[in-house]
Order: structure tokens, then sequence, then C-alpha cells
């Protein structure tokens, strides 16, 4: 006497893959951490309020197009700025740094040298116009 097989269907339980998908977008979210680094915190003065700055306290940072930093009248070289800057900062705790550009200066060797003054803990930086 032959046996009847007995046909197995080929099925792949979904019902529970929804659940499993869920818990695994949940772990992730809980799990992953976002990066805050919130940039350049910058403290802009209300328009048209000017305000006077002893020429002592100033240090002006010109970044050229081709890249050259000059650090007043000084050439320096970016990885360099952070520590002229800590330097300063020893002499004089208030020191303003004045970063000024040209139109065709490369943006990130202008964020290079804001890093760098970031590196080097200068909390007092003014951004100048670019010039024409």
């Amino acid at each position: 006497m032959l046996k009847k097989k007995k046909e197995r269907s080929a099925e792949i339980p979904t019902g529970s893959l929804a659940d499993i998908a869920f818990l695994l977008l949940i772990f992730f979210l809980v799990t992953t951490t976002i990066d805050t680094d919130k940039g350049l915190s910058l403290t802009l003065p209300d328009k048209g309020q000017e305000t006077k700055v002893r020429s002592q306290n100033i240090t002006n940072i010109l970044i050229n197009a081709s890249g050259q930093v000059m650090l007043d009248e000084n050439q320096v070289q970016v990885n360099e700025v952070s520590r002229r800057v800590r330097e300063l900062l020893a002499q004089n705790p208030n020191m303003i740094f004045s970063v000024k550009t040209v139109r065709d200066t490369k943006y990130d060797i202008y964020i290079d040298v804001l890093d760098e003054l970031k590196k080097a803990n200068a909390t007092r930086i003014s951004i100048a116009e670019p010039e024409q």
C-alpha cells in the first residue's frame, strides 16, 4: 500500500515580519547618536550697531585668493595660526581676531583658519566683509 505524500506548502510566515521590522527600527532610533556639532556660533550685532575697539586689541587675519594667510603683516601657514593666536591671547586675553578675505578665497581655507581660531580657544572673532 502506497502512502500518499502530503504536499507541503511553501509559505513564509509574514505575520511577525512587520513586528520585527518595527522592533529593529525602534532599536536603531534609540541607539543611534546624532552628531550635535553646531559649527560656528556667532553673535551678530544689531543692524547699525557700531562698537569702538582699541587698535591694540585687534589682530587682523587676511586670507588672499591663493590661500596665503597674513597675521598682522606676517605671513603664516594655516596650521601655525592656532599657535600664534594662543601666544597673542596669552599676552592680551581681550584680543579680537578680525578675519578678512577676498572674494576668490577658497572656502576650505577660510574654514580651516576659523577652525584654527576655535582650536586656540579664541572667542572674540570678527568676520569682516570680503574685499571686492
